[in-house]
């Protein structure tokens, strides 16, 4: 794998990362509303670790009950259980979408909402996953920087220029859906894991946003992952929330008067 500066990397297309979720730009989550079905994920990050501060310059701070402080980070996400494939992974395995596909899967394995310094564990496969990481593959990462940084860049520079619109859509969520605070609140005690939002509540609260087109593409593709998860006991959560934003979607769409 060459020497501990040094990490090697190369992507053999066995499709076996394209499952779950897949955090996304908003202007990729939208380009996609036809094809994926999408949600807001909150993660909350503690002061004083160390991605407090990338996650305060692409998201927001805020200071809960305690008056503890935390940095909040919030994707638009593909939010696919984790074992489903990407609606877009074809049966061979291969991307349908490879010349238009998300920036998330341009940068892979390397993630932006760490820092450059912070990315060696990205290069360390899942089990399962087919990765070639011999010292035959291609050298993508030496002395804590990318080689070729040219993805990342964009990636993070997306996410950068979104971070006004998640700081309005923040606001109104935290006006309006005050429990949020409280949800966020509980992650951080038990030290991981995320709060989920609605992608209407996104489209409700940015009003420059299509809501209604985005809602007509949203609306079939929420009410097929229902119908696929109806009859699995252990994605009751994601079938209910795909019932339930389907219902709103619908709303939104006019579909109902």
């Amino acid at each position: 794998m060459g020497t501990k500066t040094e990490r090697h990397f190369h992507c053999t297309a066995c499709g076996r990362c394209c499952f779950g979720w897949l955090p996304l730009t908003l202007a990729d989550a939208l380009r996609h509303a036809g094809s994926f079905p999408l949600a807001l994920v909150w993660t909350p990050v503690p002061h004083g670790t160390k991605a407090f501060a990338v996650s305060e310059r692409l998201g927001f701070t805020l200071r809960l009950p305690n008056r503890k402080q935390i940095a909040v980070t919030i994707a638009p996400t593909a939010y696919i259980p984790p074992s489903f494939p990407c609606p877009e992974l074809s049966a061979e395995g291969r991307c349908r979408i490879h010349e238009h596909k998300p920036l998330r899967c341009r940068t892979m394995p390397f993630f932006p909402y760490r820092e450059e310094c912070d990315q060696a564990e990205q290069l360390v496969p899942r089990k399962g996953w087919a990765c070639d990481i011999s010292a035959d593959a291609p050298l993508v990462y030496r002395n804590r920087s990318l080689i070729d940084r040219s993805d990342f860049d964009h990636e993070r520079q997306a996410l950068l220029e979104q971070a006004t619109t998640m700081r309005v859509y923040a606001d109104y969520v935290i006006k309006y859906m005050p429990w949020t605070v409280e949800s966020l609140a509980a992650v951080v005690q038990k030290t991981g894991g995320n709060v989920i939002t609605s992608l209407s509540s996104l489209v409700t609260a940015i009003r420059s946003l299509d809501a209604k087109g985005v809602a007509s593409r949203q609306l079939g593709v929420l009410q097929d992952y229902a119908a696929k998860t109806a009859e699995i006991p252990e994605l009751v959560e994601y079938h209910r929330n795909y019932v339930g934003w389907a219902k709103e979607m619908e709303y939104l769409a006019g579909a109902k008067q």
